[in-house]
């Protein structure tokens, strides 16, 4: 099956060798999306609902870009540093999710590589076989 990388022309892909998402024949995997802003800031300091609307867009532009999109998904795995933030974070990924109702995993971590994010979430999807 052919690999394509689907990259978002974040500084790190090429640094550290990584992809935004990967996709093989139907399968797209997203990786740890963090809410960084176009700009490379990050977004909603001190805001789980605004940082997990931000992961959440990176996302669905990932899987778009990848011939796909959020009603693929069939799974996401919410990470966060304070686990309390865990039903504001819920309400927010209910926005994208509620209808297509993908699997979800939901966990803390003792922090990311920047303190200032409180989420980052991940992905993966199948494209069904007639939209390929």
């Amino acid at each position: 099956m052919k690999r394509e990388l689907i990259l978002n022309g974040n500084p790190l892909e090429d640094k550290i060798g990584f992809s935004r998402a990967v996709k093989v024949g139907p399968y797209i995997s997203v990786g740890g999306t963090a809410p960084v802003g176009d700009d490379g800031e990050t977004v909603g300091i001190g805001d789980p609902a605004a940082q997990t609307r931000r992961c959440l867009e990176i996302i669905k532009t990932a899987l778009e870009s990848a011939g796909s999109g959020l009603e693929d998904v069939v799974r996401t795995r919410i990470i966060l540093t304070r686990i309390e933030d865990w039903e504001e974070v819920i309400k927010v990924r209910a926005e994208y999710f509620k209808k297509i109702k993908p699997v979800d995993t939901v966990m803390q971590v003792t922090r990311f590589i920047n303190p200032d994010w409180l989420v980052e979430i991940e992905a993966d999807a199948i494209i069904p076989s007639k939209s390929r």
